[in-house]
């Protein structure tokens, strides 16, 4: 698989993070990506940007080279009925593309029940183009087969993020988790997205981790997004 899209990353504006917009630019146009894409963490996370910088996204050129720029949010699911941290219809749709998912900041993991809900209902956001790292344990349980079904039904991706899989993060969970979304994405032929969740230029298409396990799960690659930019477009309305 010849990855062309990378459209979960980013800049020194969610706080964390360790390069401009213009060094991730830069550096993504030599992966020759047809799609990059920048997603600031949503204003739950300390330390990010607030609301106001979402809303005046226009401003930026979404076109270098044979590059085209997306500009979006990972925003944060805040509780057990699946609200993210963005409501406003206007700021989200000044957004090119939108991910929500669950981070320990932002969100006490809960029971079984109350993990597939949250999940569930940031699934059912018709504003949400990706759940990110569903599986990296920040929800220990929940019914994934319920998550899988609910992505087919609504044409949402399930990102499999290869820096969960980091040993370095220490994130237990994410490899069992994971195959296990894996293989019942296979088993209902639910497309998935694999996600750099890069916070530097050098983690920018970076899938090594993700790679090994779509390994270990012979997962097939016409169920990956990562070299279909233009059904990416279509998922979000692009």
């Amino acid at each position: 698989m010849h990855t062309l899209l990378d459209v979960h990353t980013h800049t020194i504006v969610s706080g964390h993070a360790f390069c401009t917009l213009n060094e991730m630019i830069a550096e993504a146009q030599q992966h020759h990506l047809a799609l990059f894409g920048v997603t600031e963490h949503g204003p739950a996370i300390p330390g990010t940007c607030p609301e106001i910088y979402f809303r005046n996204l226009h401003v930026v050129p979404r076109q270098y080279g044979d590059m085209r720029l997306l500009l979006g949010a990972e925003l944060n699911i805040i509780d057990y009925e699946g609200n993210v941290d963005i409501t406003d219809p206007y700021t989200l749709n000044s957004m090119d593309h939108v991910i929500a998912g669950l981070h320990q900041l932002c969100y006490t993991d809960g029971t079984r029940k109350q993990n597939t809900s949250a999940l569930l209902g940031a699934i059912e956001n018709p504003h949400i183009h990706i759940i990110s790292h569903p599986c990296d344990g920040t929800a220990s349980d929940f019914d994934i087969e319920a998550v899988v079904l609910a992505a087919k039904r609504t044409g949402t991706l399930l990102e499999l993020n290869s820096s969960s899989l980091n040993p370095v993060r220490h994130k237990e969970l994410a490899h069992p988790l994971f195959l296990q979304m894996l293989r019942l994405c296979k088993q209902h032929e639910v497309p998935i997205i694999l996600g750099s969740d890069a916070h530097h230029t050098s983690a920018i298409c970076d899938y090594h981790f993700a790679l090994l396990l779509l390994t270990e799960a012979t997962f097939p690659d016409a169920l990956v997004i990562n070299d279909k930019p233009q059904d990416f477009l279509q998922i979000i309305g692009k």
